[in-house]
């Protein structure tokens, strides 16, 4: 079964290794083109696209699929099917027409819920117990394909979104595979409508979220912070200086929301609107992370 393949980011180059690593015959790659990055503003390739060139894979790095020619080029390369993964982009009907056995797609949530470009994010910033990968059929409208299989796994109460995304890359890897592998030997997919009434979405994340709102719960404000690391990150401003808040934990404590509880070996503590938290380790504007107690103790609190 000839297959192309489509992503951009790291969790689309585990898939992606996955399925390479598994014997199946990747006869072409999509990705992004190339962007610059850093101050130094260098050309720097997708996750994807060295992953690709790695196994001697032809690249292929389109803006769009607009121009006829590079609809034909992709068609050019007859593909049974495309499996796309954080791709980054819509794909047109013309597009998803050309392999025979339809396009698949993984995606990071249990679809209904949380279409969109940030998914799992959202899932930690809602503070869910359980999220997952999603095998589905793309069709015009995003996200919105019948489902083929879910696969699902508990979020832990101190996970990031970062390291969620490392688990569920691994996890939506597997599941490509095994879907791939029921095409590939013929086995007829059963398919499921997803239920418009279920349908909730993720946007994507700026950093107009970052600021903490301290007259939000404990829970709340934990997730705040496990959601939105490692990028674009929680903030907080104490005592006239703008720090980076990169990890908390929810403790007992009470007091005006915003207060200053007390500096312990661990950890700041803040109360919140209801409860408290524990900053346990922080980013000065201009410096770099630090555990808290290593920090507050070469800049004394004013209390």
């Amino acid at each position: 079964m000839r297959v192309v393949f489509m992503g951009t980011p790291d969790i689309a180059a585990t898939c992606l290794k996955k399925i390479i690593a598994d014997g199946f015959d990747v006869v072409g790659v999509y990705t992004q083109p190339d962007r610059p990055k850093g101050r130094g503003m260098k050309m720097v390739y997708s996750d994807v696209k060295q992953v690709a060139l790695e196994h001697g894979l032809p690249v292929f790095q389109p803006e769009n699929f607009r121009e006829e020619e590079t609809v034909q080029q992709l068609a050019a390369l007859k593909p049974d099917i495309c499996a796309v993964v954080a791709y980054g982009r819509i794909l047109p009907q013309k597009v998803l027409d050309i392999p025979t056995c339809g396009s698949i797609n993984i995606h990071a949530s249990i679809l209904p819920q949380y279409r969109g470009s940030a998914p799992y994010q959202w899932a930690v910033l809602d503070g869910l117990k359980e999220t997952g990968v999603t095998a589905m059929y793309l069709c015009r409208e995003m996200d919105a394909g019948d489902i083929i299989d879910v696969a699902k796994t508990e979020i832990g109460e101190n996970e990031t979104a970062g390291e969620l995304l490392g688990r569920l890359a691994v996890l939506g890897a597997d599941l490509l595979s095994k879907t791939l592998r029921r095409a590939e030997s013929g086995e007829r997919c059963c398919c499921k409508k997803q239920n418009p009434g279920e349908v909730s979405y993720a946007p994507m994340l700026d950093k107009s979220l970052c600021p903490i709102d301290w007259n939000k719960t404990a829970a709340q404000v934990h997730n705040h912070v496990r959601g939105l690391h490692p990028w674009p990150v929680a903030t907080m401003e104490l005592q006239g200086k703008k720090f980076k808040v990169h990890e908390t934990r929810v403790v007992a404590g009470s007091g005006k929301p915003g207060e200053i509880l007390g500096l312990t070996k661990t950890g700041l503590i803040i109360a919140c609107g209801e409860g408290a938290v524990e900053i346990r380790s922080l980013q000065a504007e201009g410096g770099k992370r630090m555990a808290a107690p290593d920090y507050f103790r070469g800049h004394p609190l004013e209390l």
